[in-house]
């Protein structure tokens, strides 16, 4: 196979995290709208990434935050996004750098998105992934109480049931 001197697979993750920026900015403008709220699963320990050293500690590898009912000062830059989330009962300001992403997903409307890390994005580039293999990511709990519960991941194409991701 020739030589991409162009970079293709680059150029693509660059504008698939630009969608998530691009969603990212209009609710920081506007709020939620409808049935839309945000699944984003980041590398803890990425290149960039700022948060708590506790949730460092929970989640040595990756994290799902969910951008719904209780966020604040929500910040969107070129290249990270700021948002402060509870944890623990505690506010917790989180500083996630866009390449630092490895899912994104908006139940609301069944769209979703898959990034691999660097190495594998510049052999195959990021992955369109149908809404059910995304909707098995289990979200971060947003206090001690609730423990971490393993939930087996849907094969795809199997419905998946959202009601086990709302708060009660």
């Amino acid at each position: 196979m020739a030589k991409d001197f162009i970079g293709y697979q680059a150029l693509t993750d660059s504008a698939l995290r630009g969608v998530v920026r691009d969603a990212l900015r209009r609710i920081e403008k506007s709020g939620l709208i409808g049935a839309h709220h945000f699944y984003l699963t980041f590398k803890t320990h990425g290149e960039g990434v700022d948060i708590p050293d506790f949730l460092k500690e929970q989640y040595p590898d990756e994290m799902t935050i969910i951008i719904q009912h209780q966020y604040w000062a929500l910040k969107v830059k070129d290249d990270y996004f700021e948002v402060t989330l509870t944890f623990k009962k505690l506010p917790a300001p989180l500083h996630i750098p866009f390449a630092a992403l490895t899912a994104f997903f908006d139940p609301g409307v069944q769209f979703g998105l898959q990034f691999r890390s660097e190495g594998e994005a510049a052999k195959s580039g990021p992955v369109a992934v149908p809404p059910a293999e995304i909707a098995g990511t289990e979200p971060a709990p947003e206090t001690a109480a609730a423990p971490p519960v393993e939930k087996p991941v849907p094969a795809a194409g199997e419905v998946v049931s959202l009601d086990s991701f709302r708060k009660k």
